[in-house]
């Protein structure tokens, strides 16, 4: 059975991110695994023992199993037929978060927001996680709920019961990335949405981006972008024929214009790309631009 991971640290966005780790499990039909890390704080320390003292520990390890069982508790009362594992360890909560998601298809943490503002506050953990994380790894701001991935109903309150928003993929022509795409239209089926795909471009020059057009009298830019996107998505189109897909080219950087669709969007897909050769990660400007400022889940996909 497939399993989705979530980071729970027993604050309102972790939560928050639960609640959404649970709600797109019962979709994949996979299982929930809530791990929770600690580090031993450094006020515990012992001087004169030179150690960590053990009622600090004890007293650490118990506040996160008696948290990881309320949420347990919680979330099988909500999603009956869900199997949720758990699992409480010590040491650096990015590391563990990582090593407990390796054979998981995805990894769900929460991520404050910045109050009235649309975005996220993203702390070290998950900066690291999605920096380096081997899967996809989706970020969820405190608040969020099954109704917010949903539209208004008839009379504008919030609902359940009406159709799901679009999912947004934002797109790089010149690296796609096979496992961003395909994400975005598996996240769009399953939910039974439109998918909107964002793509940002500069205009031609003499060199860069412009280099990829024909050249001539008759050539308009702007209509090649179009149709070299729609070229790079009929394929999928084909794969998902009961997914609508909505293109949007925009000249500028796809950030800004991402942020602005995610407003009214169940969930933004944005890739990564995986760079080995360097200690750590990276994390390009769309996807930084998506993860300080989107109103919705941002999924972060890697690729090569």
């Amino acid at each position: 059975m497939p399993t989705i991971t979530v980071g729970l640290d027993g604050s309102p966005q972790s939560l928050a991110a639960a609640d959404w780790a649970a709600r797109e499990a019962l979709q994949r039909e996979a299982s929930l695994h809530l791990v929770h890390a600690w580090e031993p704080q450094p006020r515990t320390y012992a001087p004169l023992a030179g150690t960590f003292t053990p009622a600090a520990i004890g007293a650490q390890r118990e506040w996160g199993g008696h948290m990881l069982r309320e949420a347990e508790s919680r979330l099988a009362e909500s999603h009956p037929g869900l199997r949720i594992t758990t699992l409480q360890t010590a040491g650096a909560p990015a590391a563990v978060l990582l090593t407990a998601a390796e054979d998981s298809d995805l990894l769900i943490l929460g991520s404050r927001g910045l109050g009235g503002v649309a975005g996220f506050l993203i702390g070290s953990v998950a900066l690291a996680a999605v920096a380096r994380s081997e899967r996809p790894v989706v970020l969820v701001r405190a608040g969020e709920d099954a109704a917010a991935e949903h539209l208004p109903d008839a009379t504008g309150s919030a609902s359940i019961d009406t159709p799901y928003r679009d999912v947004v993929l934002g797109l790089d022509l010149e690296n796609p990335g096979e496992t961003v795409v395909g994400f975005a239209f598996e996240a769009a089926r399953r939910r039974t949405a439109d998918l909107r795909v964002v793509h940002g471009w500069s205009p031609p020059t003499s060199h860069g981006y412009g280099a990829a057009f024909d050249s001539g009298p008759d050539a308009e830019p702007a209509e090649q972008v179009r149709r070299r996107l729609a070229e790079a998505l009929r394929p999928w189109k084909d794969k998902f024929p009961g997914v609508r897909v909505r293109e949007q080219t925009v000249v500028g950087s796809a950030g800004r214009h991402l942020v602005h669709a995610s407003r009214d969007a169940a969930l933004v897909v944005v890739g990564r790309r995986k760079r080995r050769a360097f200690v750590g990660g990276h994390i390009g400007p769309v996807t930084q631009a998506a993860l300080q400022h989107a109103a919705a889940p941002v999924a972060v996909v890697p690729h090569d």
